[in-house]
This record gives structure tokens, sequence and C-alpha cells, in this order.
């Protein structure tokens, strides 16, 4: 008898994490928003503060599936999109940059995108969800 509960202890355990490992693209980011000037971002990319842009965390984005770190061009994140959203309203980014200062789950918007989501002397957002598109 204790041998078959054992087993079936093990396999619920197996099916749990098959469920809770959900691939980066699936899974709803909880974190920080904040804001920053843009220029020439990690992606190769150059914006401006009116353009719709997002930087993700550095580990976020060091650890990305596909990236074998290196040129930070090479980043299947880069040109990717995300939706942020917070207290009801969203707003559609592109990611062009990584955010050094940023804690796991944190994203840093361009002026224009984060007046989207709050006025900007708010200066930081607790609690935004955000997923890939």
């Amino acid at each position: 008898m204790f041998s078959f509960v054992k087993k079936v202890l093990v396999l619920a355990v197996a099916l749990v994490g098959m469920v809770n490992a959900a691939p980066f693209e699936k899974r709803d980011n909880v974190g920080d928003a904040t804001y920053y000037n843009a220029g020439l971002g990690a992606c190769g990319i150059w914006n401006s503060d009116a353009d719709y842009i997002v930087a993700v965390s550095a580990q976020y984005f060091d650890t990305f599936p596909g990236y074998a770190s290196g040129n930070p061009n090479s980043n299947p994140l880069c040109g990717r999109y995300l939706q942020a959203n917070y207290q009801g309203r969203s707003v559609t980014v592109r990611i062009t940059d990584r955010c050094v200062g940023c804690a796991y789950g944190d994203i840093d918007l361009t002026p224009a995108a984060f007046q989207q989501l709050a006025d900007q002397s708010v200066g930081r957002l607790h609690g935004v969800t955000w997923n890939l598109l």
C-alpha cells in the first residue's frame, strides 16, 4: 500500500511541476514600472521618449530562451511586443532595451508609454502585470 501511495504522490508532484513550468511567452509577469529617457537601446535600436518602448529587466533579458549572451542585438526578445496593465489601463510596447537597475519582473517604459498607465508624477507603479504578445 505504501508503495502505491508513494507512486501517486510522485506522479502528482510531477504533474504540478509541468503546470508551473510555463514557457516565458505564456507567463503573466508582475513587477514595478518606471520610466526613462530613451536613446540607443541594448537591441541596437534608436528610440525617442515619444516611442512606445520598454526595457525589461537585465535578468529577464539575459535568461530569455534562445539568447546565448554576447551580442544583445541577437536576443530573440528584441523587437517583440508586450502588453502592460495597471489599474484597468494598458499599453502595448516594443522591447528594445534591457534595464540593469530593474528587479526581475520590473519594466522601464518611455515617458509616452508610462503616461498610458499613469501620470509621470507617480514615478513608480507597483503591481504592474505584463505578458509577451
